[in-house]
């Protein structure tokens, strides 16, 4: 097992964001998956984040990413491009007054298009519809490299940073 340095990144909001962000194309649509199964939240998350060394949801078992994901308070947005999955947000509302960001994140082939910002507005807009006193989520070095400077632009603010040692 290989293991690397590496910096995370914890960033919240506490307060909605009031951005405009135009859609960068014709055909966008995002569909609430309610009880995804576990192999197609598997599919969809290795699409997004095998690039980027996603492991968390790797680790669990079927069992205990089913209890996750099929439970009510976690939500499983996926964004499509004239109808192809192209990335999802995973929102996790079963903290009383706060919403964390768990995943987020396009597949290979739609990056680099302002999908991401797009995006990312559709999920902060619907994380607040909920009138959360925080919403935040946490990215790592191992990311894409947009990925912090777009949470930041958006309006997260850093409140932590910490290196730590993992797997691969």
């Amino acid at each position: 097992m290989e293991m690397v340095d590496v910096t995370v990144f914890y960033l919240e909001m506490l307060s909605p964001s009031r951005r405009d962000v135009p859609a960068p194309r014709d055909g966008l649509s995002v569909v609430q998956i309610p009880a995804p199964s576990v192999s197609d939240y598997r599919r969809l998350y290795n699409a997004v984040g095998q690039d980027y060394h996603w492991l968390s949801r790797r680790k669990l078992s079927d069992a205990e990413l089913a209890a996750v994901i099929q439970n009510p308070l976690n939500e499983l947005h996926v964004l499509h491009v004239a109808g192809i999955p192209a990335g999802f947000a995973e929102l996790d509302r079963r903290q009383p007054d706060e919403i964390e960001l768990v995943q987020f994140g396009l597949t290979r082939e739609f990056i680099g298009q302002g999908l991401g910002k797009w995006f990312l507005q559709w999920t902060i807009d619907k994380a607040w519809s909920y009138r959360p006193r925080r919403f935040w989520l946490h990215t790592c070095s191992l990311d894409h490299p947009a990925a912090l400077p777009n949470y930041l632009q958006a309006g997260f603010v850093l409140y932590q940073e910490e290196a730590i040692r993992r797997e691969l």
